[in-house]
């Protein structure tokens, strides 16, 4: 193994950690309200999760950049997700969610409709809304990337998944309409997202490692199938 093939492992590693403590974190907060709501309201104005809710999304912002970097080399195959990288689309939603992290909705996460909608508010929602789907086209695009066939197909049906249920949680939530059962959609959707960022990341790390243990005949099949 190659010392760039090493820190390249190395990177994946602890971004995949970041990323997975960040959804511990998530769900910790959202374990101490006993009340239903929706997951960028733990970070609302007020709220005692607030912190914990900020901190979260800063792990996340940080390993989902680590995550990035580690499929800097995947690009789809499909046309229409050739427009750009796994790697950037990642990296633009990492960006959304650095937004979300610093300017957090008001008290209560108003709806977009109403007096109670604030400048913040907007900006909160529409750094999420945006970071969502860069991740959601991200997974696309790494569904459709040649090579690892396993986190392939895992990538396509986590996309679909994530897009499926958050717009579901997010159509009730705009309906006024069963909002603790949207509310937790919205979770749901948030820890597949997340848990397609560690497992992604944890499969790129294992192909260099298996590549440096296995001997020089099966070095490059293994190259061919991991990368």
């Amino acid at each position: 193994m190659t010392p760039q093939h090493r820190r390249d492992a190395a990177l994946s590693v602890v971004g995949a950690l970041l990323v997975l403590v960040s959804l511990v974190i998530i769900w910790a907060a959202r374990l101490t309200v006993p009340r239903e709501l929706y997951v960028s309201e733990l970070g609302a104005l007020g709220e005692p999760t607030a912190e914990a809710f900020r901190l979260a999304l800063l792990l996340l912002v940080a390993g989902g950049v680590l995550v990035a970097w580690a499929v800097r080399d995947l690009r789809a195959r499909t046309p229409i997700l050739r427009r750009g990288t796994p790697a950037l689309s990642l990296a633009l939603a990492c960006a959304g969610f650095f937004v979300a992290a610093n300017v957090p909705c008001t008290a209560g996460c108003p709806l977009p409709v109403g007096d109670t909608f604030t400048v913040q508010d907007f900006t909160h929602t529409l750094a999420a809304v945006l970071a969502f789907a860069a991740a959601c086209w991200a997974m696309l695009q790494v569904a459709f990337a040649p090579g690892h066939r396993t986190i392939s197909r895992l990538s396509l049906a986590m996309a679909l998944a994530v897009g499926a249920i958050a717009a579901a949680g997010g159509l009730l939530s705009l309906a006024r309409w069963n909002a603790e059962f949207g509310s937790r959609l919205e979770l749901v959707a948030t820890t597949v997202g997340i848990g397609w960022l560690v497992v992604v990341g944890l499969v790129r790390a294992v192909g260099p490692l298996r590549a440096a243990l296995a001997g020089p005949a099966q070095r490059k099949l293994i190259d061919n199938s991991a990368d």
